[in-house]
């Protein structure tokens, strides 16, 4: 069984910058990709970036390419969303997300095993 853990959200302004983090229970981090996901009410899940178990592939939603960027550190068990000029449209919870895969990530959310609780991130106009 894997845990997750996310923090790091909360409410900016747009144009500012947040780091979440999601940390991980157990001893074989290293052997999940993992993924961060972002819902909204009323709208499915929706992909925002992934990374591959040795962070030799990432992936990125084209709404956030250029704007985040997705890092892992298997020592510590944890994967970061590093987001920078926030947009409003970024409201949303965030939630990282882990399968065991030693190949690439997958880049839908019913391809996941584990999920955190989420962070709520707001940013305002």
């Amino acid at each position: 069984q894997v845990q997750l853990v996310e923090s790091g959200g909360g409410l900016v302004q747009a144009g500012d910058s947040l780091r979440l983090s999601c940390t991980t229970s157990g001893r074989t981090f290293s052997s999940y990709a993992m993924g961060w996901f972002r819902q909204v009410p009323g709208k499915e899940r929706e992909f925002v970036a992934a990374i591959s178990w040795s962070a030799g592939n990432t992936y990125y939603a084209d709404s956030v390419k250029a704007r985040f960027t997705i890092s892992r550190d298997n020592a510590k068990n944890t994967v970061y969303l590093q987001m920078n000029s926030l947009k409003p449209e970024d409201t949303a919870v965030y939630y990282c997300a882990a399968k065991r895969m030693l190949r690439g990530a997958p880049l839908r959310a019913d391809e996941y095993d584990y999920w955190g609780q989420g962070t709520q991130v707001t940013v305002s106009s």
